[in-house]
């Protein structure tokens, strides 16, 4: 059986140009929006992440993208106004961008798009504010998470984007403590709904 989110993609990998003909690209993007997070199994789901953070978000991602391949390197902060928690992570993915105006349009980068992306993290968090360079006494959780993402939004010129993504993500995590006891490792399933402002650059 062919599972839905399968189709999806292969559709837009066969039948989507790139709204870009960039080989490499350069890219960094400032973010802000809410985020929600459930822990689903595991001793520690009930003290979960991304269920205990504080459900307002903004951050940063930095990246360079290769054809669809994408590395990235991404910060978010989570706040309620009164208290605050981080989480950093380091990914692996694809990314697909299909332009909706016209050619003539595609060719100049404007009107709007649609985005897809996937990819492989691990992160890092801290339940409070922390000031670099971090140690391993400063940190609450790690984790892998395998993360899908949605976004719309327009070219507002040729180096400039602006629009709104949604990554939903599953991960595995431990708390801080000896990783080999299962009594610190919990799975749990985070989601964020973000607008998004980014410069981009073309190498090649």
């Amino acid at each position: 059986m062919v599972r839905a989110p399968a189709v999806v993609l292969g559709l837009v990998c066969a039948l989507a140009a790139p709204a870009r003909a960039d080989v490499v690209r350069l890219f960094g993007e400032v973010h802000g929006g809410g985020m929600y997070g459930v822990g689903t199994a595991g001793d520690q789901k009930d003290a979960a992440f991304f269920k205990q953070s504080p459900h307002g978000a903004y951050g940063a991602r930095l990246g360079a993208e290769v054809l669809f391949a994408d590395l990235w390197i991404e910060h978010h902060q989570f706040t309620d106004g009164s208290r605050l928690t981080t989480w950093t992570k380091f990914g692996l993915g694809v990314h697909f961008q299909l332009g909706l105006g016209g050619e003539k349009d595609k060719k100049e980068n404007k009107g709007g798009y649609v985005e897809l992306s996937t990819g492989l993290f691990f992160g890092v968090g801290t339940g409070q504010q922390v000031k670099p360079p971090l140690d391993n006494a400063q940190l609450s959780d790690k984790g892998f998470e395998a993360e899908a993402a949605i976004g719309f939004g327009t070219h507002l010129s040729k180096n400039f984007d602006f629009g709104v993504t949604v990554p939903v993500s599953y991960g595995y995590f431990f708390k801080q403590g000896a990783a080999n006891d299962v009594s610190n490792h919990y799975q749990g399933v985070q989601g964020e709904a973000l607008l998004v402002l980014r410069a981009q650059v073309g190498i090649f």
